[in-house]
């Protein structure tokens, strides 16, 4: 018979899960609310309310965090990104080597981070091999999800599952405890999507294009900084790299003077600017490949002529100092109609000098706005190609009074920082896995040597850490600690016991993972692990089977969001660039769901045997 806390709890239980579900209010909220709930109510001890802020499992996301945005600052995957999204390839292929990327980026790092680096690429190769975004961007972010079950840092849900372990069977998972299984069912689920599950997608018009096929572009005016690699070179040396950034190379401007025609002949010289057409991605690519980047020196100086509402006395020189290390970024934005912007020149509000940006070039009403931008008057809507070190920064975009809709970095890559990147990540993995050291301090160490580099400067530790996530839990470890202790998952496991009665355990085991996977279509893959988790071990110890395949079971499943937009971020992020709707998710992801239990299962018995030696 339950007990009033059982009974207690089990409402607060549901009622979270209600709001989550939900989706109305923000999902750190719930949790917060729901731990407050629980100490007032004394499920929680008010010691443990806490506690969820120093596990580290959440330590360990924030600084995987940290460690993808060190991977994105270094342009570690630039090259191999470019040479994965030629236009010239089949959709089949195209999935194929992205998705093999995606998964095998997910593994070490943040998997909504991995999405983010490629996302831009796979567009930019759709619109160039002039086919809709839609047909592979789903397939991109199943392999991103998928490849996150290959190790321990492949998503929060195995950290807290180790978390669980450790817990309940006195020792946490190691680093790649998961490869075994997780990397098989990643490989077969990529190469599935790639065959076979992106044919079941609906193919629909590009929403960042124009109805005509055309692709939104800009016209702007690059300008040849002192010492660039394309000092001396013909304008039309520069043909290779436009057609691969697929870019048009219009003419160059010399004091004052357009040459259109006859500048195919002209030598560059610094001071010169290229006018060229092209998205912003393109235009972004060419900077990168021609060597048009702008001297890092000059940013520095212009955050110190910021107005004094922005910077004051020592925040002056914190502020440059930090400005000075980020790298060349392009920033497309849209004006607000209360901007600081609104008619007013570039020139008039001084952006160079007093912002740090450049702009580039503007687009009104859908079309592109002709030569002298920087003389041309400001209104609400318009589109502006912004450019400068820092210039996605949030202060600057807020102090500007435009929303940005699409950044860029435009950072030369350098083979130092990306060996930095690689190498301490590398060395934290090799150091945990001999038990040198425990995964969190020797990431922390790593992390720690990322922002001596300056591979990732100061401000840029807050700004990348994704605080709900980690509030939310912080906040459901306590709970789910409780929800364990008061025997709640004693009594969901007895229930599933009594309805597969007289069934072998692996029936028992299909069972748990249909439920978990149905629940990581609705819920946050965090929340229903640490339900599934606990669930998972307690079935296992009554029906005398090995815990391990029962756990990791649970993890695959929690895994495997892909039936709704709402089941997984990453599912959430393509739905506006891919034009999907609500009902496209289940034609890929209830195969590939399928799938996953056709392999894992026999895989799980396999490594994991339900009578364990």
């Amino acid at each position: 018979m339950l007990t009033v806390q059982q009974m207690t709890l089990f409402a607060l239980f549901a009622a979270i899960l209600v709001l989550l579900l939900w989706g109305r209010l923000r999902h750190d909220l719930v949790a917060a609310s729901g731990l407050l709930a629980a100490v007032v109510l004394g499920l929680v001890s008010a010691d443990d309310a806490f506690s969820g802020f120093s596990d580290p499992a959440v330590i360990v996301v924030a600084l995987v965090l940290i460690a993808s945005r060190a991977f994105e600052n270094s342009g570690a995957l630039d090259a191999l990104t470019h040479r994965l999204t030629s236009k010239n390839r089949s959709v089949p292929v195209h999935v194929l080597l992205v998705g093999s990327l995606a998964a095998a980026l997910s593994a070490v790092m943040n998997n909504v981070a991995a999405l983010a680096l490629l996302m831009p690429y796979d567009i930019r190769a759709a619109r160039a091999a002039g086919r809709p975004p839609g047909l592979t961007l789903m397939a991109l972010a199943c392999a991103t999800v998928l490849g996150g079950i290959v190790t321990l840092i492949g998503t929060p849900a195995n950290l807290i599952a180790s978390g669980i372990r450790q817990e309940r069977l006195g020792e946490p998972y190691g680093m790649f405890d998961f490869t075994p299984v997780g990397l098989p069912v990643a490989a077969a689920g990529v190469v599935f999507v790639a065959l076979v599950a992106w044919r079941l997608l609906p193919s629909r018009a590009d929403p960042g294009v124009r109805t005509s096929g055309e692709a939104v572009s800009f016209k702007a005016e690059l300008r040849v900084p002192e010492k660039s690699a394309a000092i001396g070179r013909a304008v039309a040396e520069l043909d290779a790299e436009a057609e691969q950034a697929d870019l048009l190379v219009i003419g160059l401007i010399r004091d004052g003077h357009a040459h259109y025609g006859k500048s195919r002949r002209m030598l560059l010289q610094a001071g010169d600017s290229l006018l060229v057409e092209g998205s912003t991605d393109a235009i972004a690519q060419f900077i990168k490949q021609v060597g048009l980047q702008d001297p890092k020196a000059a940013p520095a100086a212009a955050v110190e002529q910021l107005p004094a509402e922005a910077a004051k006395g020592a925040g002056e020189a914190i502020e440059a100092a930090e400005e000075s290390a980020r790298e060349p970024e392009i920033v497309e934005a849209v004006v607000r109609i209360d901007s600081r912007l609104v008619g007013r020149t570039a020139v008039e509000v001084d952006l160079r000098s007093r912002f740090g940006v450049t702009l580039l070039a503007m687009s009104r009403a859908g079309a592109i706005v002709q030569g002298g931008v920087r003389n041309r008057v400001i209104r609400p809507g318009d589109l502006l190609l912004l450019a400068g070190v820092g210039a996605a920064r949030r202060a600057t975009l807020e102090q500007l009074g435009v929303i940005a809709i699409g950044t860029a970095s435009v950072a030369a890559v350098s083979r130092t920082r990306v060996a930095i990147a690689v190498g301490l990540f590398a060395t934290a993995i090799a150091v945990a896995v001999m038990g040198l050291l425990p995964f969190t301090i020797a990431l922390a160490i790593a992390v720690a040597g990322y922002a001596a580099t300056k591979l990732v400067p100061a401000r840029e530790f807050y700004e990348q850490v994704d605080w709900p996530v980690i509030v939310m839990l912080a906040c459901l470890l306590p709970l789910g600690a409780a929800f364990d202790k008061q025997g709640g998952t004693a009594l969901m496991a007895d229930v599933i016991i009594q309805a597969t009665q007289g069934q072998s355990p692996v029936f028992t085991l299909v069972v748990l993972m249909v439920v978990t996977m149905l629940l990581s279509d609705v819920l946050n893959n965090v929340a229903n692990i640490v339900i599934a988790g606990p669930l998972a071990i307690e079935l296992a110890q009554q029906l005398s089977v090995n815990p391990d395949t029962f756990l990791m079971g649970a993890v695959i499943a929690t895994s495997c969001s892909f039936l709704t937009p709402i089941g997984h971020q990453n599912n959430t992020l393509v739905m506006g660039p891919g034009g999907y709707r609500f009902g496209d998710y289940w034609r890929l992801g209830l195969p590939v769901e399928i799938l996953v239990l056709l392999v894992a299962v026999p895989l799980l018995l396999l490594v994991f045997p339900l009578q364990a030696g």
